[in-house]
């Protein structure tokens, strides 16, 4: 059997980091990783369109200078192709994929009490131990199909965007499907509607969405934007989303109508998530100002759609502008102006099942060559749900968590010791510029982790009484914001996942902001980890644990 001081799962964003941090400490750690290598969201999602929705030089890593000096973003919102190509550099730069293990899809995690360890199962039938265990598995890693009879029939080509063929997909002269029209939807919609031979896309309830505004980077601009790095960088530490956007500082009824139109007007028409992030505070806890931006916004799409009944069908009824996180758009309401592209209101003629030749509605049969799934994930905790984690007792945390979420800091859960969680649900990192999150995570988690071995201390977990605060706090966080009624991810809602679809509201992301999660955990930290009872203390004081890929 295998022994690790600490073992990694998932090497997306946060584990490449998470690893990176342990490698330089000298830490006896492996990554375990499902897929056939590094990159999770940016090795998985391959799909046309998939992109950056945040500045390119605001995603990337802040912990190296020679990194951000060698590295040149082509686009000021990247797509796929480069962010995996950035993934494997800094993974080459480091040496660390020397520290992964790939097709290691973990299957069970079970804390041993008596020995104060993991027991980590493999799908290849190893059993791992480690002292720590780590999860970074990521916030839309478990792909969710809809329910619908038949899908197994179909002749043609079919797949979640998840799944998207890591080779080209000819999609000219076909007749293509897509059903979902949420972020991912968008995104492809917007890069395939033009290259398509015809395009029917079915919609069960629009979201809001604007426009990317995207551009190429030149030299030029790139030599600035690395001279401008630690303004970049202080910026997001500044912002509660932790991009370079920050609020108008101004109150929404101080100004005119004008004025404020005048603001909308300049958000609407710069790149990234201004006209969300860089807007007046009110529109995220009034009623009335969301609505008067949300017609705003209503507007701007009768403006770019021709056919006056499409574009109504595409304007969100069920909720307001930013009170779900917004997809960026390139062309997507453009595509509708197309003669190829067809809109199906699922609300009006619901699908029936999926034909051999394509997909029924209440209405009539569609024929396609390609179906293409843009249903969603199984957010945040859909990933915790496919390893069978048991803790003290033999809880298991799929039980733990099935009604409510809880937690210590996001990072941490009473009842399972030594385990940590940089992204994890209830943490900063769900509603944040996510490696700007992770960072921030996994930082503290390896700070905490510095501090065991220094004192001698193997054992570490949250009390209950620490774990409720937290989870009250995050709980009263959503009632402050409009995101409280939104069906969205960000409060456990999913239509395909039985359980998820009804009205049971869950606090999955801490929404005060990043500033007040980075004060609060701080606060944690200096604080001697008040909240953490930390033990097994070795007799000898000090255990420093020595880096090794591993020993039987």
């Amino acid at each position: 059997m295998t022994h690790y001081e600490a073992i990694v799962i998932g090497a997306g964003v946060a584990g490449i980091y998470q690893i990176k941090r342990l490698a330089d400490l000298g830490i006896e750690a492996t990554v375990l990783e499902a897929g056939g290598d590094l990159g999770g969201t940016w090795y998985w999602n391959r799909y046309p369109g998939a992109r950056f929705d945040s500045e390119s030089y605001t995603y990337g890593y802040s912990f190296s200078r020679e990194l951000l000096d060698d590295w040149h973003w082509k686009e000021h919102f990247s797509g796929q192709p480069e962010n995996l190509r950035y993934l494997n550099h800094v993974a080459d730069k480091f040496g660390l994929r020397k520290y992964m293990q790939f097709n290691c899809r973990v299957d069970a995690a079970h804390y041993d009490e008596a020995e104060n360890l993991w027991r980590v199962r493999v799908n290849d039938g190893r059993e791992l131990t480690c002292r720590f265990l780590i999860l970074t598995l990521g916030l839309l890693s478990v792909p969710t199909l809809p329910r619908i009879e038949g899908m197994e029939s179909f002749k043609g080509r079919s797949f979640h965007t998840f799944h998207w063929p890591h080779e080209p997909v000819d999609m000219a002269g076909k007749r293509v499907a897509v059903i979902g029209t949420g972020a991912t939807g968008i995104q492809v919609i917007g890069e395939i509607a033009d290259k398509v031979g015809d395009l029917t896309i079915f919609q069960r309830r629009p979201n809001w969405s604007a426009p990317l505004n995207n551009a190429a980077i030149s030299e030029a601009e790139m030599a600035d934007i690395r001279r401008r790095y630690d303004d970049i960088f202080a910026a997001c530490s500044r912002s509660p989303g932790g991009f370079l956007h920050e609020p108008d500082r101004r109150g929404f009824y101080e100004v005119t109508a004008e004025e404020r139109k005048a603001l909308w007007d300049k958000l609407y028409d710069e790149p990234g998530f201004g006209i969300w992030l860089a807007n007046f505070r009110e529109i995220f806890t009034d009623e009335k100002a969301n609505a008067e931006f949300s017609e705003y916004i209503a507007n701007r799409i009768r403006q770019r759609v021709k056919d006056q009944k499409v574009a109504e069908k595409l304007i969100p009824r069920d909720h307001g502008f930013g009170v779900q996180r917004v997809p960026m758009e390139t062309r997507y309401f453009e595509a509708y102006n197309r003669p190829n592209v067809h809109l199906v209101d699922i609300g009006e003629t619901p699908l029936v099942r999926v034909t051999e030749t394509g997909l029924r509605t209440t209405e009539r049969d569609y024929d396609f060559d390609i179906i293409v799934y843009a249903t969603g994930f199984d957010a945040i905790t859909g990933a915790y749900d496919k390893i069978d984690i048991r803790g003290v007792g033999g809880l298991a945390l799929a039980d733990k968590w099935r009604t409510t979420i809880s937690t210590f800091l996001g990072m941490m859960i009473h009842g399972f010791p030594n385990l940590l969680m940089p992204a994890g649900p209830q943490s900063g990192s769900a509603s944040t510029n996510y490696p700007r999150g992770i960072e921030t995570g996994v930082d503290w988690c390896t700070d905490l982790l510095e501090h065991m071995w220094a004192k001698g201390y193997t054992r570490a977990e949250p009390t209950a009484a620490a774990e409720a605060r937290w989870t009250d706090h995050v709980t009263k966080m959503y009632a402050m914001m409009l995101m409280r009624k939104a069906k969205s991810w960000f409060t456990g809602y999913n239509s395909n996942v039985p359980g998820h679809e009804q009205g049971t509201i869950r606090y999955l992301v801490y929404n005060g902001g990043a500033p007040k999660y980075v004060n609060a955990i701080n606060a944690v930290a200096s604080g001697g980890y008040e909240g953490v009872t930390l033990g097994a203390r070795h007799p000898g004081g000090t255990s420093s644990p020595s880096l090794a890929s591993g020993r039987s």
